[in-house]
């Protein structure tokens, strides 16, 4: 089985389904198949930074039940960049060296990192100055990291979106009512292009794609005119007001997305009179049982992160394309945002369904 390894693996910014399927698969891989030791790390890299550093040793038992968990068992932070971590007295200080210096006290011979782009980029970074064997997985329900068509929560997200489209139909015809579903996304716009085509809706709107109140309005009475006297429209959160300006909770740094259903409720009420409510998702899209495609996904990543270990190829994402498992470097898989192409598959096949973008 060829050296015996100590590695570490940690989930880092917002949570998805999955990730506990993810440190399943790599406790299994590591241990099954080459006898190695693994150390779940706490809090991202804050476990990494308290002293002693916050571990703990995964086995296959204490790994098994965990497949079908929502969130990570864990733990995960999007708070707090290490080279400008927020401090108790409001200074920020580069607390990077006390991360470092966590993964050599615990004898870790390399580190998985399960993320988004941000993560990643702030893992390499770390990776690099320190002497940290990495391997980065891609999660993020935005499927927004470049270079892999899949990433880990994208799948359970559409779904939970989807659903709750499907139960809407219902009441929006039972009310003649326009129904606006929010949708998380960020930056893009597919959990609310996929969710969309998948749960028949009339109208996407998705940031990608910039929309005119009055092409929604005309597409509503044209559906009222044929006798189709409800609509379902889903809306990305990163969709701006008709003036170009995100729509926000919140004040100063604690602002968030979301807003855009309501804001765009009350101007498709004025301007056509359509009765209108609006369904905010938020994080119901992050939590729950992951989908049966999430956890096959998740499964051939953590399996393929600790092979990379054992051929000693580090400083490497493993990406889903062409239906397989590969691999490319950190960097090129971070520096390509995977944006909606206006010219998408899944948009041609929308519009060729006759849903409405507002363009």
């Amino acid at each position: 089985m060829g050296e015996k390894k100590r590695i570490g693996i940690l989930t880092s910014g917002g949570d998805c389904a999955g990730l506990n399927a993810v440190i399943r698969a790599v406790t299994r891989c590591a241990v099954n198949m080459y006898g190695w030791e693994v150390l779940g790390l706490c809090k991202a890299t804050h476990g990494l930074m308290s002293r002693p550093p916050q571990a703990i040793c995964l086995d296959v038992a204490k790994v098994d039940p965990i497949l079908t968990m929502g969130g990570t068992i864990l733990g995960t932070t999007n708070k707090g960049d290490p080279f400008a971590f927020p401090m108790p007295d409001g200074t920020l200080t580069d607390r990077s060296a006390e991360i470092i210096e966590g993964y050599h006290q615990l004898g870790l011979n390399a580190l998985i990192g399960i993320g988004g782009d941000g993560s990643l980029a702030i893992l390499r970074k770390l990776a690099q100055q320190g002497g940290i064997n990495l391997v980065g997985i891609p999660k993020t329900i935005d499927n927004d990291v470049g270079i892999t068509e899949r990433s880990i929560g994208f799948d359970t997200a559409v779904n939970i979106a989807t659903e709750a489209i499907d139960r809407l139909h219902f009441t929006a015809a039972s009310h003649s009512r326009v129904m606006i579903v929010e949708v998380m996304g960020r930056d893009a716009g597919h959990i609310a292009l996929n969710a969309g085509i998948a749960g028949g809706a009339d109208l996407i709107l998705i940031p990608e794609i910039i929309y005119h109140l009055e092409n929604i309005c005309r597409h509503i009475k044209q559906r009222q005119a044929q006798g189709q006297d409800y609509s379902i429209a889903v809306v990305s959160e990163a969709v701006c007001t008709e003036m170009g300006k995100l729509v926000q909770q919140g004040h100063f740094d604690d602002c968030r997305l979301g807003g855009i259903g309501q804001y765009l409720a009350e101007r498709i009420t004025a301007l056509c009179g359509a009765e209108t409510r609006v369904t905010v998702l938020g994080h119901t899209q992050r939590g729950g049982i992951s989908s049966p495609l999430d956890r096959i996904l998740a499964s051939a990543f953590g399996v393929a992160a600790v092979e990379l270990i054992a051929k000693q190829m580090y400083d490497r994402m493993v990406t889903w394309q062409n239906r397989q498992v590969i691999s490319v470097p950190i960097d090129d898989a971070i520096k390509y945002y995977r944006a909606v192409d206006p010219n998408d598959t899944l948009v041609r096949t929308a519009r060729g369904l006759g849903i409405c973008f507002g363009d």
